[in-house]
C-alpha cells in the first residue's frame, strides 16, 4: 500500500510540474502571440468593456461612448466630428485608432498605470482604470473659424500661440465623420471603404501629415539667413539682384512677376515677393547657411510630436547652386507642413525664439485628479532677435501696403507673407496659395497666434490662385477669432 501511494504522489509531482512547465512556457515564450491573435476576443471583449476617455475643446468634450449592449460594448462617438477629425484622429474597433486617440490611448483607454490608485494596482488586480481625458490646447472659436474659412475647398489651417507654442487650430479640409468607423457592422465597411477610396482623401490630415511646397512663404527663412549671416546688414540698400536671374551653372531665367525688382531692396522684394532677389540672397548665403537656417526654424526634424506624428518638412541638404536658387523661393525639393510655416511665423512674432508646437494641454483621471500636464517645453533659438524685429516690419509692410491687404484687422498689428507655389510636371499643376502670418492687438504686449494657410483649389483658374486674394482672407478669419474679434 505505501509504495502504491509513493507512486502515486510521484506521479501527482511529475504532473504537476508537467503543467507547471507548461504555464510557463505559454507565458513567457507564446502568451504574447496568443494575445494578439485575431482568435483571441479577450482582449478586445475587455478594451470596449468601458467607455472611453473623453478628448476636450475648451473644457468640454468633443467625444463620446455608446453602449451598444454588444459583446464589444461601447463605440466611440463624436461631436462636431468633421470639425475636429483632424485633431482627435479615430478609435475604431474595427480599424484601430489614429492622431490623439492613438497618441494618448493609454490615458484614453485607461491602461495608462498613472490612472491606476496605487503602483501596479492593474497588474495585481487584473483590472482596468476608467478613461481618463485629454484636454487639448484647441480653441473652438478658432478652430471654427479655419474650417468655415476653408468651406470644403482642398487645404488646411495651422494656428500657434507664438510665444507658448500651443496649437489653437489645426483644420484639413475636406474632412469626414470618425464615428462613422467606430462600429463593427457592414455600415463602418462601408464607410471605410468610401472614405480611404474618395480622390479627393477626406482622411489625409493635410495640417500636419501633408507637405507642399511653400513658395513665396518659404522667403522669411531666406530673409532671416540673410540678415543673420550678415548678406544684407540694410534692409532698405540695393542688393544687387539681376531681372532676370540667370540660375548659376545654367541658361535658365527666373523672373518676376511684378516690376521694380532689378536691384531691389529687401524691403521691396519682401514686399512684393521678388523671386530674382531671394534666389540670388539663397546663394549668396551659402548651402551651409541656407541648411542651418531652415533646420533652425524647424526643417528637417523627423522626430516632431505634438503628440501625434507630424510629416517632416525638409530643405535639401546636398544641391547645386541653381537648385540653391530655386530652394531660397520655396521651390524645388523644399517642402513644408501647414503646422512648419505657423510656426515660421510664430518665430517671427515671438520675437526670434519659438516653442515646439503642442496640441495637449493636460491629462487627467476620469474625476479630474492631474495625470499629467503640459508644461511649455523649452525655446528654440531661431534667429537673432534683430532680426526678428526687422522681419515684423517686413511681415507688416506686406499686409499694410503689399500683397497680403486682405489679411488686414483694424486695430490689431498684423504681418504676413504671400506665397503661390507651383507644383506639376512643368509647373502644370494649379498653384497652392499660401499665406502665413500672425497678430497682435495693438494695446497687447504678445501676440496672440501665427497661422498658416494653404489652400490646393484645383476647380479655380491657374490667374485666380495667390496667396493674397485666396489664402490671406481665411488667415484674416482665424486671426480676428484668437483675438476675439
Amino acid at each position: 500500500m505505501t509504495r502504491c501511494i509513493r507512486r502515486a504522489g510521484v506521479l501527482c509531482l511529475l504532473l504537476l510540474l508537467a503543467l507547471l512547465v507548461h504555464t510557463a512556457r505559454l507565458q513567457l515564450f507564446t502568451g504574447a502571440e496568443l494575445t494578439d491573435s485575431a482568435a483571441n476576443r479577450r482582449t478586445a471583449i475587455t478594451r470596449y468593456a468601458q467607455p472611453r476617455g473623453e478628448i476636450l475643446v475648451d473644457g468640454r468634450p468633443v467625444t463620446g461612448s455608446r453602449d451598444t449592449g454588444e459583446l464589444l460594448r461601447y463605440e466611440r462617438t463624436y461631436t462636431d466630428g468633421p470639425l475636429y477629425a483632424p485633431v482627435t484622429g479615430y478609435a475604431s474597433q474595427q480599424y484601430g485608432t489614429t492622431l490623439l486617440e492613438a497618441a494618448e490611448d493609454g490615458v484614453l483607454a485607461g491602461t495608462d498605470p498613472a490612472l491606476a490608485p496605487l503602483p501596479l494596482w492593474n497588474d495585481l488586480t487584473g483590472g482596468r482604470s476608467p478613461g481618463g481625458k485629454v484636454a487639448t490646447t484647441i480653441k473652438a472659436a478658432v478652430q471654427k473659424a479655419a474650417y468655415e474659412g476653408l468651406a470644403g475647398r482642398k487645404g488646411a489651417v495651422a494656428a500657434l500661440e507664438p510665444v507658448s507654442g500651443r496649437v489653437l487650430a489645426l483644420v484639413s479640409s475636406p474632412s469626414y465623420d470618425p464615428g462613422r468607423l467606430s462600429g463593427t457592422g457592414p455600415a463602418a465597411a462601408g464607410a471605410w471603404q468610401e472614405l480611404t477610396g474618395a480622390a479627393d482623401e477626406p482622411m489625409l490630415n493635410r495640417a500636419i501629415r501633408q507637405t507642399y511646397p511653400p513658395g513665396s512663404a518659404f522667403k522669411v527663412v531666406t530673409a532671416a539667413a540673410a540678415l543673420d549671416a550678415g548678406t544684407v546688414t540694410d534692409p532698405d540698400a540695393p542688393t544687387r539682384s539681376p531681372d532676370p536671374y540667370t540660375l548659376p551653372g545654367s541658361e535658365k531665367q527666373l523672373s518676376n512677376e511684378v516690376e521694380g525688382c532689378a536691384d531691389a531692396s529687401l524691403r521691396y522684394a519682401f514686399q512684393w515677393s521678388c523671386n530674382t532677389v531671394f534666389a540670388g540672397l539663397g546663394v549668396r548665403v551659402g548651402l551651409d547657411g541656407m541648411v542651418a537656417a531652415a533646420e533652425r526654424f524647424g526643417f528637417n526634424d523627423r522626430g516632431l510630436r505634438i503628440p501625434s506624428r507630424v510629416a517632416p518638412s525638409t530643405f535639401a541638404t546636398g544641391m547645386d547652386e541653381a537648385q540653391l536658387a530655386l530652394s531660397s523661393i520655396g521651390q524645388y525639393d523644399t517642402r513644408a507642413t501647414p503646422l512648419q510655416m505657423a510656426s515660421v511665423a510664430a518665430a517671427v512674432a515671438a520675437g526670434g525664439s519659438v516653442r515646439p508646437p503642442r496640441l495637449v494641454e493636460r491629462t487627467t483621471t476620469g474625476s479630474g485628479s492631474p495625470v499629467w500636464t503640459g508644461g511649455p517645453p523649452g525655446y528654440r533659438q531661431v534667429m537673432n532677435p534683430g532680426t526678428a524685429s526687422v522681419l515684423r516690419q517686413l511681415m507688416r509692410d506686406v499686409v499694410e501696403d503689399g500683397t497680403g491687404t486682405n489679411a488686414a484687422i483694424a486695430g490689431a498689428e498684423v504681418g504676413g507673407k504671400t506665397g503661390t507655389a507651383q507644383h506639376g510636371v512643368g509647373n502644370a499643376g494649379v498653384p497652392y496659395a499660401w499665406f502665413i502670418s500672425w497678430a497682435r492687438d495693438e494695446d497687447a504686449i504678445e501676440p496672440a497666434v501665427a497661422v498658416a494657410v494653404v489652400v490646393e483649389d484645383e476647380e479655380a483658374r491657374r490667374e485666380a490662385i495667390s496667396g493674397g486674394g485666396t489664402a490671406a482672407p481665411i488667415a484674416r478669419a482665424v486671426m480676428e477669432a484668437a483675438l476675439g474679434r
